[in-house]
């Protein structure tokens, strides 16, 4: 057996690429935020995470400029070593002022941050015990911990009533992580924190929350999913990403300073990676001075979204309700998703389209998201084209 066999074998792609269906891999040539440039035409972006619609606020783009023209345009080096800017530093104590915590960390990617968290923290003896729809990245990292000699554990999701009796079988004198989704980004359902945190107290466990698609979307000014319930100095650690609300590439935990020392001096994934760019921390400097500068986004981002959601419901299409800027739209079939799909793209609309096994059968979707900088002309024509193919294939009456 040839280690390339299976490489040769995987036809999948190219079999709907022949019947010209091929949503994935798409390059955009031109961005303005909520319309972009695909194939030499404009096209409205309804799956995008620019959640605050920041991408290209000329204000973040001169700020990545600046930096760029000040430190170069790379770090030539790991945090540890010789790839700590005054930017870096800045962007930290801003995030954790931001968030009420103590102290705060950058990685240089959101899907390395819980790669450079969980396995450094669980270690041989203890647990992971994880969502099961919970993002790759942790998925990742729960794998890392497990290959290290820790014990990694699941939940159905968003089921605390499972949490409750997985957690319940582990030893009480062991370290134990719950580890959660704040939005979960398929679907946009919120974790139920207060039973969670609840949970994890009665079970001497601590709790990490990623908060990749609930911050800048949910809670006070945007603070993400423990301020949405009330209740953010109670979890212990919320991790999240620059690539959505902060219009840039990167990730960040926040926490008790020793913890986050314990991170930084001890954590494989930020020692032995190349520093995030100076332009990259500065765009997300700026985002995040913009969000708590103009607190509308959020707001109106939030109203984007819900007009979304009802209007996709009164057409008669089964979208999953929500309150955070994912809006997903079940269409229940693979064929028949990636048809909605390119008659939406030649219409003139880009979404997203999740099929199996990425979700479960009958659960095929295009999930579409929303930005504050929608404007009523763009979501009328989203809805107005969906209703056309939708009553087209069948999908509504």
């Amino acid at each position: 057996m040839d280690l390339f066999d299976k490489c040769k074998a995987f036809t999948r792609a190219d079999e709907v690429k022949a019947q010209g269906l091929y949503p994935y891999f798409r390059a955009i040539e031109e961005s303005e935020g909520p319309v972009v440039m695909i194939e030499g035409r404009k096209v409205i972006m309804a799956g995008s995470n620019n959640y605050l619609g920041l991408t290209a606020d000329p204000r973040v783009k001169q700020a990545s400029i600046d930096a760029v023209s000040r430190f170069g345009t790379g770090c030539s080096g790991s945090r540890y070593l010789t790839g700590t800017l005054t930017l870096h530093n800045e962007l930290e104590e801003r995030l954790a002022d931001f968030l009420g915590k103590e102290s705060c960390l950058l990685f240089s990617t959101g899907y390395q941050t819980a790669q450079g968290i969980i396995p450094t923290l669980v270690q041989r003896g203890e647990y992971v015990v994880s969502d099961k729809d919970n993002h790759a990245c942790i998925v990742a990292g729960n794998l890392m911990a497990k290959g290290a000699f820790a014990q990694f554990d699941r939940y159905k999701h968003n089921d605390m009533d499972d949490l409750e009796r997985v957690i319940a079988k582990l030893p009480a004198d062991k370290g134990k992580l719950i580890v959660s989704d704040g939005v979960f980004s398929t679907t946009g359902d919120i974790v139920k924190l207060p039973r969670l945190l609840e949970i994890a107290k009665q079970h001497n466990a601590r709790v990490l929350i990623d908060d990749a698609h609930s911050t800048g979307v949910i809670g006070e000014g945007g603070r993400g999913t423990g301020a949405y319930y009330g209740m953010a100095a109670d979890v212990d650690m919320t991790m999240g990403t620059f690539s959505k609300t902060f219009a840039s590439l990167g990730g960040f935990v926040v926490a008790d300073r020793p913890v986050i020392n314990y991170i930084k001096h001890h954590s494989p994934a930020l020692i032995f990676s190349a520093s995030p760019t100076p332009a990259s921390v500065a765009a997300a400097l700026a985002a995040l001075n913009i969000l708590e500068e103009e607190p509308w986004r959020v707001e109106q981002l939030r109203k984007n979204a819900d007009y979304m959601r009802d209007g996709f419901a009164k057409m008669g299409f089964r979208v999953i309700m929500g309150e955070t800027g994912v809006v997903p739209v079940i269409i229940g079939d693979d064929v028949k998703s990636f048809i909605f799909w390119k008659e939406l793209f030649d219409a003139g609309v880009f979404v997203n389209v999740f099929i199996s096994p990425g979700v479960p059968q009958g659960m095929q979707m295009l999930r579409t998201s929303y930005m504050a900088t929608h404007e009523q002309e763009h979501l009328d024509r989203i809805l107005e084209i969906c209703g056309d193919i939708g009553r087209k294939l069948g999908v509504i009456e």
